[in-house]
């Protein structure tokens, strides 16, 4: 069975489009400054979205009259997105009820903080800034719009589906589209295709209901079956339509007749094949906001390439210089990844290591030590820390080789092992690995993958350098799972991208791109684990 790669089919069908997430901030504050002579002020809460030194306005609450501890009910909309540091500012003017202009107020407090703060606390409460001073507090609670999601999870076969190959038999495969509020349809879900068969088993397949059909039971589900070609011109067997309702109440043996369009009404057609329900079960599906807002934590560890073909620390070529007008990679790699991750761990405790280099006094070479010396304890305090630490040890080391990090990659498994045991939705690890050519140990680092693939962690690989990568894109698994002889991952938990390619756009795209998979491999992990968040906040 094989994956079919990315196209746009003959029904010009894009790939599944990402569903934005937006969430719902209400906000309250108390103690507000009195701007008004003869009653209390009037506040209103504007949000703001911060972008270097531009400001642009998200949306604002109402105005309530004379209060100093208003609880706004109208609620602030605004489109979430985990790979991204989205910085805010809530301000608090006092306005006359005959004007909507801020300017025209009186400033009551501003309060700056991340989206991802927000998102990570029940209730995220701070002072609001008054002209450099504390004058009050605002609190903001955020909610997932959208309601519950649901995930169908199904095995489907084929019989007796036409023949479409001239030498052989058809190579199935289907889509799944929802329909639009204008009546035309998106891709929600591709299967892979069978090769030449007209009686394909499927592997089970898991939709998201809010994909499948916006969470909708009554939304129109078009189910086509192609007939994979290597060109890219996949022939259509036939359709059928069918919709959640349908499918919730569906038992094995549920049967549908696949019709061709243009073969449809013709003398003596039936129709192309039939598609049969082996099994269906649809169950509640947690978002990953859920899970993080659930108590869910991020554990952020970092491992550091320290081997020889870096270059002499020393030297202004070498990827480990310090000396430069900017950061060198491995501390822009960190920053970026780190300023994201960073919201989503209370503690702001972060193991970091290195690796392929020789430590003192016995100059012996490791492949796994604490970048802050203590071999007892690698934690960092915050990512100022984690710099710190990678900054003090260029100049304590010797760079040496080989590159190996099978080492650092089973040393955090076996953290996410523990949390594994425990049967909790508490703890995700996140490796964020940085490594400057290709991986000496790459058969154990595969192996370590592999048995990392069923524990709550994920593995980020930046390649720093002008090295040829390409035999690391194998780590990244997009097309299929990672193997090694007959083991094969159960999951695709690592992305990699090289360094070089951010090199002259906005720190902020290297961690979109390292980052935007992060989310769904959390609450995937979890859900495939029947794993509910450890508590759930009331709408």
């Amino acid at each position: 069975m094989q994956q079919p790669p990315p196209y746009v089919p003959a029904g010009g069908a894009p790939p599944p489009a990402a569903m934005v997430t937006k969430v719902e901030l209400s906000v309250s504050c108390e103690g507000l400054r009195d701007a008004d002579v003869f009653s209390k002020s009037d506040p209103i809460c504007v949000l703001f979205s911060l972008d270097g030194n531009r400001k642009h306005e998200i949306g604002r609450t109402e105005r309530i009259d004379d209060t100093l501890n208003p609880k706004f009910q109208k609620q602030i909309v605004i489109d979430y997105h985990f790979e991204e540091v989205q910085k805010l500012e809530f301000a608090v003017f006092d306005i006359d009820e005959n004007t909507n202009n801020i300017n025209q107020g009186d400033f009551l407090g501003k309060m700056e903080c991340t989206l991802g703060q927000i998102v990570s606390a029940s209730n995220f409460k701070k002072p609001l800034d008054y002209n450099g001073k504390a004058y009050g507090t605002i609190s903001v609670q955020c909610q997932e719009q959208g309601g519950l999601q649901k995930s169908v999870n199904m095995t489907l076969r084929g019989v007796k589906l036409d023949k479409k190959d001239w030498f052989g038999k058809s190579d199935p495969f289907l889509e799944f589209h929802r329909q639009l509020i204008d009546g035309s349809y998106a891709l929600a879900h591709r299967t892979e295709f069978i090769k030449n068969t007209l009686n394909p088993s499927w592997k089970p397949m898991d939709i998201n209901t809010r994909r499948l059909c916006d969470n909708n039971p009554d939304t129109t589900v078009k189910v086509e079956c192609f007939d994979w070609n290597s060109n890219g011109t996949h022939d259509l067997i036939g359709e059928f339509y069918t919709s959640l309702a349908e499918l919730e109440t569906s038992h094995a043996g549920k049967t549908w007749s696949l019709v061709h369009p243009k073969k449809k009404g013709k003398r003596g057609y039936k129709h192309s094949g039939e598609i049969v329900m082996e099994r269906v079960e649809v169950k509640r599906k947690y978002s990953f906001l859920e899970y993080i807002q659930g108590g869910c934590e991020l554990n952020f560890v970092v491992g550091i390439d320290f081997t020889g073909s870096n270059g002499d620390p020393r030297e202004s070529s070498s990827l480990h210089y310090l000396g430069g007008n900017a950061p060198n990679q491995y501390t822009q790699a960190i920053t970026a990844v780190g300023n994201v991750v960073q919201d989503y761990d209370s503690d702001q405790l972060y193991p970091a290591f290195g690796f392929g280099a020789r430590l003192p006094p016995s100059w012996q070479v490791s492949h796994q030590f604490s970048l802050n010396g203590d071999p007892n304890n690698p934690d960092c305090h915050g990512i100022a820390g984690i710099l710190a630490a990678y900054h003090q040890c260029i100049h304590s080391v010797q760079l040496y080789g080989p590159t190996n990090a099978s080492p650092i990659v089973g040393s955090v498994a076996a953290m996410a092992r523990e949390a594994f045991h425990q049967q909790q939705a508490k703890q995700y690890f996140v490796l964020l690995l940085i490594t400057d050519g290709i991986l000496t140990d790459m058969d154990q680092t595969i192996h370590m993958i592999i048995e990392a693939s069923e524990l709550p962690m994920s593995i980020i690989i930046i390649g720093v350098g002008d090295a040829d990568f390409s035999d690391m894109e194998r780590l990244d698994s997009d097309d299929k799972l990672l193997s090694l002889g007959p083991r094969v991952a159960k999951r695709d938990i690592v992305q990699f991208v090289p360094f070089r390619e951010f090199k002259n756009v906005p720190p902020t795209k290297l961690a979109a791109a390292v980052l935007e998979e992060l989310p769904d491999q959390l609450s995937g992990y979890y859900n495939h684990h029947n794993l509910a968040p450890l508590y759930e906040i009331p709408p």
